[in-house]
């Protein structure tokens, strides 16, 4: 058995196995990722009697913390070949690689998973739940572009950095943590949804955007990143609703949009998994209120990037906002590395960490630990 990370030019090899193991990917859109996807991205593999037997993609994006920017690695393509499951060779994938990413000190790493139980066990946790909407089968009939100089076209390539720009002005300070979208992102997502036989639909007003969102239209219509200007909601469901009447063979069906804004959706499911990759680096980048004095200690324990295993002792200091964090010898307590996730993406509250089987907290750890601003403000829509 041979544990290694891919040459760029091998990255090819994987096809035969991702073909074999997801099979309701298509051909074009598999043309398009190995094409686009495995140019910059790192894959890797374990060889076993003179082919790939399994692998793990990890695909590079920018994030945000607050406010500072970090790399870090979309996990995707986890996969072994049948008569070589359970042997451990995923446990052993997700183990090398969160070692190479610790090495470029990513915060933390990210994932969809395909069941929440298989990735638990290697201290992840959901950081992020994607608000979700249902256009009904009826709306179509309200398909009307009615405010004065709309109009609804397909984006191209040319339009990314214009979209970038409508994000970032609009959108990204909304969120404390959330991947970059920069032009090249929005390049990326037109190639991509393209290649799922679909595209990304501009919706603009006298020549400037007012709302965008991404669809593919494979199997059937299905939308997702739908964002739009206040008082333009209306007429971007329209805009769908437009979209899906053009279809006319899914006239009867109702149209899943993933990704809208928070005040148009029905429902929320949870998506987005992450684990710590390097403590340090995401610490740093969060905040205390100004003026707010933070002094405490506490072990971590992480069983798989003993690097994070220390005790940690974090301060700030009166009229600063930032944390910072070194290593020590006296702790007041000893915190998992997975419960200490699900509480700084505040997912829990500090009396639910504290009552977690393998936490150890003093009263004034957990005081002190309240001072810090929990980075629940999490947006991560992205597929691949």
């Amino acid at each position: 058995m041979v544990i290694r990370r891919l040459k760029q030019e091998e990255h090819a090899r994987t096809r035969a196995l991702w073909e074999e193991v997801f099979q309701e990917d298509t051909k074009a859109f598999l043309d398009y990722y190995y094409y686009i996807k495995t140019r910059d991205n790192q894959i890797f593999v374990i060889e076993e009697d003179g082919a790939i037997r399994s692998m793990i993609h990890l695909n590079p994006y920018q994030v945000k913390v607050e406010n500072r920017y970090f790399p870090s690695a979309y996990i995707i393509a986890v996969a072994t070949d049948k008569p070589y499951r359970s042997r451990g060779y995923m446990g052993t994938l997700l183990r090398s690689s969160l070692q190479a990413m610790y090495g470029k000190k990513m915060p933390f790493t990210f994932l969809m998973p395909a069941a929440e139980a298989i990735y638990t066990p290697y201290d992840f946790r959901y950081i992020y739940d994607q608000p979700t909407y249902c256009l009904q089968a009826d709306r179509q009939q309200e398909a009307v572009i009615s405010a004065e100089n709309l109009e609804s076209s397909d984006a191209g390539i040319w339009d990314a950095e214009e979209m970038a720009e409508f994000y970032k002005k609009n959108f990204e300070g909304q969120w404390q943590v959330t991947a970059v979208k920069d032009r090249e992102y929005y390049q990326t997502m037109i190639l991509e949804q393209q290649s799922e036989h679909g595209g990304v639909r501009l919706l603009r007003q006298s020549g400037d955007i007012v709302g965008m969102y991404a669809y593919a239209a494979e199997d059937e219509l299905e939308v997702r990143e739908l964002l739009c200007l206040d008082g333009f909601q209306k007429e971007i469901l329209n805009s769908v609703a437009e979209l899906k009447a053009n279809r006319k063979t899914e006239s009867e069906k109702d149209v899943k949009v993933y990704g809208c804004p928070e005040e148009l959706a029905s429902g929320k499911r949870p998506l987005i998994m992450a684990r710590i990759v390097c403590f340090p680096a995401l610490l740093s980048a969060m905040k205390v209120p100004e003026d707010t004095v933070l002094e405490c200690s506490f072990a971590v324990l992480d069983p798989i990037i003993h690097q994070n295993s220390r005790v940690w002792k974090i301060t700030s200091r009166p009229g600063e906002t930032q944390i910072r964090i070194r290593e020590y010898e006296d702790s007041e307590g000893v915190i998992p590395v997975a419960d200490l996730t699900e509480y700084l993406f505040g997912r829990i509250d500090i009396s639910e960490l504290a009552g977690r089987e393998g936490v150890l907290m003093s009263e004034h750890l957990a005081q002190e630990l309240e001072k810090i601003e929990k980075l629940s403000r999490v947006c991560f829509n992205e597929v691949v």
